[in-house]
């Protein structure tokens, strides 16, 4: 019995020591890595390539991308003229850009 109690006990404690906690997304790290990369077309919230399709929350709810999902998948993969930065930011970056520009949009880009 307690070789069963001691292998058990041994897998729940490799179980939590290997697995990587999830990060939660970090807007103040969000904003640096969007003034380094996203902040030429997109200072402000605003848009300099398509001037319809800004930042701002109106525009977001409007254009269905109001989600940190949504945001992410079009950091990752880019649309239009906007590049796609997969490769050239990790998941966890897109993640905390994705939050700055929700918090931002909220806030109405103050």
């Amino acid at each position: 019995m307690k070789k069963i109690l001691s292998i058990v006990l041994l897998l729940v404690i490799c179980t939590f020591a290997l697995t990587r906690p999830a990060l939660a997304a970090d807007a103040a790290s969000g904003a640096k890595i969007f003034s380094a990369n996203c902040a030429a077309c997109h200072m402000g919230g605003r848009n300099v390539v398509a001037a319809q399709k800004t930042l701002k929350q109106d525009d977001l709810d409007k254009y269905s991308m109001n989600s940190a999902e949504a945001i992410i998948n079009q950091v990752k993969n880019g649309k239009n003229a906007m590049p796609a930065f997969k490769g050239r930011l990790n998941d966890q970056q897109i993640e905390d850009v994705a939050a700055y520009v929700l918090e931002q949009a909220a806030k109405g880009w103050t």
